[in-house]
């Protein structure tokens, strides 16, 4: 990432804008697990060299980094949202609802939300306050706060994962985070479904799911 990817950042810093706050998840298209999202608040005009959108980044990148927008950030906030509720509300919605407890974790109450995707449904029932947003298509690969937010998120769900995998042994959930790979598919076939697996979409639902997601 270079300067231009705090172009969004900078037109709201000019017009008074203290807090901006980059929002982005992680989780929605596996089979087992919470959706995570973080939020990020980082200083004016300040980057990290290699943030970058999560998926493009190696596992030991992403673990560098999240410790340095840690130890950077103005503040980070984390929203996790697991398999009950996911079964319960719908994927979609379970998202919208991280990204939510990931602003309301903020120590400091963010001013406006730079938000990755084309979708976003505020709650009004949620007591916090309605916070102006810009919804920004790829925007781990064109904000810096969001690609920041991107690798917080990704980071924590994995390590989540990693913890999973020694309560449901069998799974390979430290290998593949409950992602629907041919080996995850197997051991399901073979084992059956365990308790963080999500029992709303069909098998074959996530696949689809997926694939529209490495395509979006």
């Amino acid at each position: 990432m270079n300067s231009r990817h705090l172009r969004y950042e900078r037109k709201l810093w000019a017009k008074g804008v203290c807090h901006v706050a980059g929002i982005d998840e992680a989780g929605r298209g596996p089979l087992a697990g919470p959706v995570v999202a973080a939020a990020v608040i980082m200083p004016h005009d300040f980057l990290i060299e290699g943030v970058d959108d999560s998926k493009l980044l190696s596992h030991e990148e992403r673990e560098v980094l999240y410790d340095r927008i840690r130890t950077s950030a103005v503040s980070v906030g984390v929203g996790v949202v697991d398999h009950h509720c996911i079964d319960e509300i719908n994927i979609l919605r379970a998202s919208y609802k991280a990204m939510q407890d990931a602003v309301s974790h903020l120590a400091h109450g963010p001013d406006h939300l730079l938000i990755d995707g084309n979708r976003y449904q505020e709650d009004p029932t949620s007591g916090c306050p309605l916070i102006p947003y810009t919804l920004i298509v790829d925007g781990d690969a064109r904000s810096f706060s969001i690609a920041a937010a991107s690798i917080i998120a990704k980071v924590t769900r994995d390590r989540l994962m990693v913890e999973y995998d020694g309560h449901f042994p069998g799974y390979g959930f430290a290998k593949h985070k409950g992602y629907a790979t041919p080996e995850h598919r197997e051991a399901i076939f073979r084992l059956g479904y365990c308790e963080i697996h999500r029992r709303s979409f069909s098998m074959k639902q996530q696949l689809e799911f997926e694939f529209q997601e490495e395509g979006e």
